[in-house]
């Protein structure tokens, strides 16, 4: 069982004095990790001890803080088979999979010191007589604010960016996967000054505590619900916000493909990770051309995976991570049907003990459905049948949300409509998953903002100053 200390001013196993929370394996039920819960006491003292030392980080050459995030990447590699069996442990993703998203932390942060050397401003052409230039500056104290699902790539990415551009920052990972982020600190701070990077653990009072403080930034990644709640509590003490909340990302596929083809690329999207990804397939659009024969082998699909613990090498879809949140995924199932969709395969909650729940294929969906208008977070693919792309167009369009989009088509021309007129941060046409590693973008409507990713991360966490220099009373210097 993993037992985690906070990190607090430099100062490991400092607070805890609100008890203690438990995390139990979703496979199991039984523990796995044991975390303080931080007051709003110990939260505001970790404050206090990362504006100690933020001048100094700051003021610290690029170079310097790049060469730390190089360090730190390979500090994170060498615990990289520890840190990969805590996430399986904690959340139940298959051990390959959570060992992939150890890696892509690495890159990142790889990623990130390369390009922190490379920043910079810009010359201003004013008077003769005078020199006007535009620079960045660290922002100062960053809360970091991370989720249960990825939580080794998605903290990397926030971590490494608030880090190289000279910001001090205060992590809260998930409650979900406390452990987790304590091994990944341990891997940051045995790399970087005292004092720069602190962890706090707990729950939701935890993070309350934590937006709410007197903090330059605060980069939450989660639920829409949350990241509201922590756009709210920012506002009151004037820090930025940068959210990536929720979605209900569609998938239109359009007549012309191979509906097999498409199947495969909709089973990916929806099923990976236990549908556990903020960018999942939450909602398909299937033309009626082609729908009778893309459900027949979306449900081939899903049959053929392999449910288990995800430290089973032949698992394929590891469980949920709880059971509470099991019960909200079939809860909305239920719902579903109750309404008129019907259940092709899965759909069922599974005897024994663990958060399991199969891969899920349903038809006679309807776009006003709530399975289809809100995020599930779990391994379901609901199937709306439309007459047209326009159809697919228009539904997939009208959502609360405004994550990411795929479209499976062969018509040039339809795939030029869709990332032209889809009003989300991501146009993927013809693949699920994939894209450029430097590629970033905005989320949009209950999806968050600001960059999540990509260089422009970087700028996210920067306050740019313009400067204009002249010579005392018009003369020389």
């Amino acid at each position: 069982m993993y037992t985690v200390a906070q990190l607090i001013g430099g100062v490991w196993g400092a607070g805890g004095e609100a008890g203690d929370l438990v995390v139990h394996d979703p496979a199991t039920g039984t523990p796995v990790t044991g975390a303080p819960v931080a007051t709003a006491d110990e939260v505001g003292k970790a404050v206090a001890a990362a504006r100690g030392v933020a001048a100094e980080w700051a003021a610290t050459p690029p170079a310097d803080r790049a060469a730390a995030l190089h360090r730190a990447a390979d500090a994170v590699a060498a615990a990289a088979d520890e840190l990969a069996e805590a996430t399986t442990a904690e959340m139940g993703k298959p051990l390959a999979d959570a060992r992939g998203g150890v890696e892509a932390g690495i890159a990142t942060l790889r990623q990130y010191a390369e390009l922190a050397t490379a920043r910079g401003g810009r010359t201003l052409h004013g008077g003769p007589d005078a020199l006007d230039f535009m620079t960045p500056q660290p922002r100062g104290v960053v809360a970091v604010l991370t989720p249960w699902n990825d939580p080794v790539a998605v903290s990397c990415g926030l971590l490494g960016a608030a880090l190289v551009t000279g910001n001090v920052v205060l992590h809260k990972p998930s409650e979900r996967t406390p452990a987790t982020g304590w091994l990944l600190a341990r891997a940051f701070d045995s790399a970087l000054p005292v004092g720069v990077l602190s962890l706090l653990t707990g729950g939701a009072e935890t993070g309350a505590a934590l937006a709410g403080a007197e903090v330059d930034v605060v980069a939450h990644v989660g639920s829409t619900l949350t990241g509201r709640a922590v756009a709210a509590a920012a506002a009151r003490s004037g820090a930025k916000v940068l959210l990536e909340n929720g979605g209900s990302d569609p998938l239109i596929v359009d007549a012309d493909v191979d509906p097999v083809w498409a199947a495969g690329q909709a089973a990916t999207g929806a099923f990976a990770n236990a549908g556990q990804i903020c960018v999942a397939v939450e909602r398909v659009y299937a033309h009626r051309d082609v729908a009778e024969d893309f459900v027949a082998a979306l449900v081939e699909r899903a049959a053929a995976l392999r449910v288990g613990p995800g430290g089973d090498p032949a698992t394929d879809l590891g469980p949920l991570v709880d059971r509470r949140h099991r019960d909200q995924v079939h809860g909305q199932v239920t719902a579903a049907v109750a309404d008129g969709a019907r259940i092709r395969i899965g759909g069922t909650l599974p005897e024994g003990p663990g958060a399991f729940y199969p891969a899920t294929v349903l038809d006679n969906c309807r776009h006003d459905m709530a399975l289809v208008r809100e995020e599930t977070f779990g391994p379901v693919a609901p199937v709306v049948v439309v007459d047209s792309f326009s159809e697919a167009l228009r539904c997939a369009a009208d959502s609360p949300y405004g994550l990411a989009a795929t479209v499976l088509t062969g018509s040039m021309s339809h795939a030029q409509r869709a990332w032209r007129e889809l009003p989300v941060g991501t146009v993927k046409v013809n693949a699920v998953f994939g894209g450029a590693p430097a590629g970033a973008a905005h989320p949009r409507r209950g999806s968050g903002q600001g960059f999540g990713y990509g260089p422009e991360l970087l700028d996210e966490f920067t306050a740019t100053k313009a400067v204009h220099i002249e010579a005392p009373g018009g003369g020389h210097w």
